[in-house]
């Protein structure tokens, strides 16, 4: 009797285990992460980070924020620029993101989740396919991390 017991427990735990792995696994699927500011993601390792990039149309400017890998949280990096290879309608161009200071969040350059450069080229050409060379958040480096923006995939989130 207490061996059949025993064995429905057990047999019990078994299902209770397998289902909970399954629906652990299902939100995980499908699973969306929104830019704070309507730009596009681009993501930094394996879920570690992301970076949104968001094309200012105001100012001719693009601008490029250090997330955490939910794109909820800013990220503050201690590189004061990062460069980025982009091609846009056959064309090459270098872009070197500068960083920020924000008086009133106490960022500085080299302290900072906000990156910013002239890009007025953006207004006509509308997306390009971009390269980061190297950026490091929190002594881990991406190199090489390709992506594509595109001023109509702004206000879009990114899924993985």
């Amino acid at each position: 009797m207490k061996t059949n017991l025993l064995l429905l427990l057990t047999g019990a735990l078994l299902v209770l285990a397998g289902c909970s792995k399954k629906d652990s696994a299902a939100p995980a699927q499908g699973h969306h992460h929104h830019a704070p500011h309507g730009g596009v993601l681009v993501e930094l390792g394996e879920h570690q980070f992301n970076l949104e990039i968001q094309f200012d149309e105001k100012r001719g400017v693009l601008q490029a924020w250090v997330l955490d890998g939910h794109a909820e949280n800013f990220v503050r990096i201690a590189q004061r620029e990062f460069e980025v290879q982009a091609t846009a309608a056959d064309r090459a161009r270098v872009l070197d993101f500068v960083a920020v200071a924000n008086t009133m969040t106490g960022e500085t350059a080299g302290d900072t989740s906000l990156f910013e450069v002239p890009a007025e080229w953006l207004r006509t050409a509308k997306a390009f396919d971009g390269r980061i060379k190297a950026i490091t958040v929190r002594g881990v480096t991406f190199n090489d991390v390709a992506f594509r923006f595109s001023v109509q995939d702004q206000d879009h989130g990114h899924t993985h």
